[in-house]
């Protein structure tokens, strides 16, 4: 990604910094988000950003508040329903308005959300970060966010705010669905391919919420989050870590929230000391949307906007997004009175200065045109549209299953099937989609503007998947968030007369309150929203099989379903190409191959949970509270079955700073072809400190086909098995080590032990943090 014209960007850096006045400098130090003041002043819409209206400052035009300049553009197409064609036109002519009226003629970095595929009107909707999580596919993920970032490139963004490396504790929380797992390496290895696929096309990259946003108590979004030093170090920050060093992400985004009572925003200790002096991140550090000014109103560390300016400055934001609310005069009064040292203005121009010479931008023939044709502009080509189908097939968990799935033989029949499709998530495309997908982002407060996208509902997709092999009807029943149970009796009478009922239920993605799933909308309660458990429970009464298609963005207690269904279905968010692959999965077309990226949990009460529990975590006589899940982390189902032999150590001693190479066969024995994830376990019996009873130390996704088999080869660096030890300082211990291969992370299949011999360890930047994998045929 960085220019290999290093000196020459430096030497341009450098005389630009010299010539600008302090306008000059804080104006590039600020993102532009036109339109966006007076809550709304167009009449549609409403937030999609924390506080908007309240924070959001006026602006009627570029040209009104850019004249000394500016750093970035915010959400050029992805703020409200625009043609992508006539607005990249829109793009290129704002550039040289930049270029050519304010004194040093510097472009704009634009940027744009594109967590589940490029947030703007037309584009792919790709699966939400939980089924990239239950894929287990990381270098198809690669291929995803390179599709983004193509998309990106050709309308001439720049950078792109995603992914999410917030590691899940709480199922509550509304932001689930856009993190990858509970497991910090599956973060970390999904997230670090994500990026990868992203800046392979010249787009920045930025991690998303660094640090601690998912740990927030009771599940609440934007509350305290009291995180103990070794929780920070060994559970959240390794997936960053990963990302920065492994991947190398170009750009930052700071959490909202405050850890132990400091506030992120302001924390000189992450955003300095660890990002960039221990992890040497040379990148940009962007405020996540209005966190500089929230130190003063919602934080209440800062005593004014300037106030808040310079703590945030000073620990290490380099741009205030998503405009300029402190940092432009607020901050400039502040560095005039000598309150704040212009030297720290300088530091973070450098990095904006740099970037922006990285990406071509400060070239004296930068033409903002080049590469942009909007009369060829295409966001959702066939190519992004099958990549975004393998994805939601890939992460499709079967949850349970009594035989009745595949269901086969409901095609081609002589006498059309009876199959009753009921449920509120049935035939609404919408509920495929995650709270950033542009469709319930954005367009959910545009009701009159179209979706701009092919997608089927699982309604019409089981209609194509049986054709005239099947007898398909249709009651939705129930909402997904009222307590209405009037469409009980129709949807009971049509599962009655029915050889097998469908029903699809789960989540509304949405903002604020505006969903049952998403940011801010939390969770008081892990029971399906509404009235669907008894709507589920009305419909199995019918004794008709009921296979319930959950689509959610968190998972959900369900135990009572799947004693009592015919099979579940567990989809994350699967995205425009979801419902095809439901059906497919249904019918047997799909081999289900998705392994739970989350615990799925027994109830609320035992949350927030993660399988990474020592053992005063798990279930305990001296509690009534049940805490083990219904479906462990690592748990799915699949049409075929797989076994494992032979798990052979390369060395039965290995010292505290090499490496434990593991290998297994893996036997698809079963009739037709699957995918299997491999998953090595291991667990620390004795440690200075208490450790998880178990953690997933590598893993591989593994295609055969009936009766083949392949030997599994894991390089598990012993890194993977470091932890801050009492003095807060990250080891690897010497002693035994427990090792298993399982279906999931609670029923061991094969088991070995290796001792780690040698001195402790002490764990560095420079060590080895992945995985490497080798799949060789039997």
């Amino acid at each position: 990604m960085p220019s290999t014209e290093t000196s020459t960007d430096d030497q341009r850096v450098e005389e630009l910094l010299a010539t600008m006045t302090l306008e000059e400098k804080l104006a590039q130090l600020v993102g532009l988000w036109e339109g966006r003041g007076d809550a709304d002043s167009d009449g549609e819409g409403g937030d999609v950003a924390p506080m908007q209206d309240a924070m959001q400052v006026a602006v009627d035009s570029l040209e009104g508040f850019a004249g000394q300049g500016l750093g970035q553009l915010t959400r050029v197409f992805g703020t409200t329903p625009v043609e992508p064609a006539a607005q990249a036109r829109a793009l290129v002519a704002k550039q040289r308005w930049l270029q050519e009226n304010t004194r040093l003629g510097i472009p704009a970095l634009v940027h744009e959300e594109c967590l589940t595929g490029l947030a703007a009107w037309r584009a792919t909707t790709f699966p939400a970060p939980l089924s990239w999580g239950a894929s287990f596919h990381p270098e198809l993920v690669e291929e995803v966010g390179a599709a983004i970032g193509a998309s990106m490139r050709s309308l001439g963004v720049h950078q792109g705010l995603a992914p999410v490396l917030d590691v899940v504790r709480d199922a509550r929380w509304g932001r689930v669905e856009e993190c990858v797992s509970e497991d910090p390496y599956v973060v970390g290895t999904i997230t670090s391919a994500y990026v990868r696929g992203v800046q392979s096309t010249g787009v920045i990259a930025t991690l998303k919420h660094f640090v601690g946003y998912s740990n927030s108590r009771a599940g609440r979004n934007l509350a305290p989050v009291h995180a103990g030093p070794r929780e920070l170090a060994d559970v959240l920050l390794p997936p960053f870590e990963m990302a920065v060093l492994d991947a190398g992400a170009r750009s930052v985004m700071n959490s909202y929230t405050e850890v132990d009572g400091i506030p992120v925003a302001a924390d000189e200790r992450l955003l300095t000391d660890l990002l960039r002096e221990r992890w040497g991140f040379t990148g940009t550090v962007v405020a996540d949307y209005f966190s500089v000014a929230f130190l003063e109103r919602l934080h209440a560390v800062a005593a004014s906007s300037g106030d808040a300016a310079a703590q945030a400055l000073t620990a290490g934001i380099d741009v205030e997004l998503p405009t300029g609310v402190t940092y432009l005069e607020p901050l400039a009064a502040r560095v005039r009175a000598g309150e704040v040292e212009e030297a720290l203005v300088d530091r973070a121009l450098r990095r904006v200065l740099r970037q922006k010479a990285e990406l071509g931008l400060l070239a004296p023939d930068y033409d903002p045109a080049a590469g942009i044709d909007p009369d060829r502009i295409d966001l959702d080509p066939p190519q992004h549209r099958a990549l975004a189908r393998t994805l939601a097939e890939e992460s499709i968990v079967l949850l349970s299953n009594d035989g009745t799935l595949p269901l086969a033989d409901l095609a081609g029949r002589a006498e059309p099937a009876r199959v009753c499709v009921v449920g509120p998530n049935a035939d609404d495309p919408s509920a495929l989609f995650g709270c950033y997908s542009f469709a319930n982002h954005v367009l959910a407060q545009h009701p009159d503007v179209e979706l701009g996208l092919d997608v089927d509902s699982v309604l019409a997709a089981l209609g194509t998947e049986f054709g005239a092999g099947a007898r398909i009807s249709h009651v939705r029943g129930a909402d997904v968030d009222t307590d209405d149970t009037s469409g009980f009796e129709a949807a009971v009478a049509a599962a009655a007369q029915a050889e097998v009922c469908v029903a699809v239920v789960g989540d509304r993605a949405g903002l604020f309150g505006r969903g049952t799933s998403g940011e801010g909308c939390d969770a008081e309660s892990l029971e399906l929203p509404g009235v669907q458990r008894p709507f589920v429970e009305a419909l199995l009464a019918t004794g008709t099989p009921v296979v319930l298609v959950l689509l959610t963005g968190r998972p959900y207690a369900v135990d009572w379903a799947l004693e009592r269904c015919a099979a579940v279905v567990q989809a994350f968010f699967p995205g425009q190409e979801g419902a095809g692959a439901i059906a497919g999965v249904l019918s047997g077309r799909v081999n289900p191959s998705g392994r739970l990226p989350v615990s799925l949990p027994r109830s609320v009460g035992a949350q927030p949970y993660s399988y990474l529990h020592p053992k005063l975590g798990a279930a305990s006589p001296v509690s009534n509270i049940d805490t083990a899940p219904v479906r462990p982390f690592g748990h799915g189902l699949s049409y075929t079955t797989f076994g494992h032999a032979d798990l052979r150590l390369a060395a039965t001693e290995v010292p505290t700073d090499g490496s434990l190479v593991a290998t297994v066969r893996v036997t698809n024995t079963g009739d037709r072809a699957g995918a299997h994830v491999v998953q090595l376990y291991g667990s620390d019996p004795v440690a200075s400190v208490t450790r998880p009873v178990v953690q997933l130390l590598g893993y591989a996704r593994v295609q055969l086909d009936a009766g083949a088999s392949a030997d599994v080869t894991l390089d598990v660096p012993t890194q993977r098995l470091a932890f801050s030890d009492r003095r807060m300082v990250r080891v690897v211990e010497p002693g035994r080590i427990d090792l298993f291969v399982g279906h999931d992370c609670a029923t061991p299949d094969l088991s070995a032990s290796v001792e780690l011999t040698g001195g402790v360890h002490e764990v560095t930047a420079a060590d080895r943090r992945l995985v490497r994998v080798d799949v060789a045929p039997a």
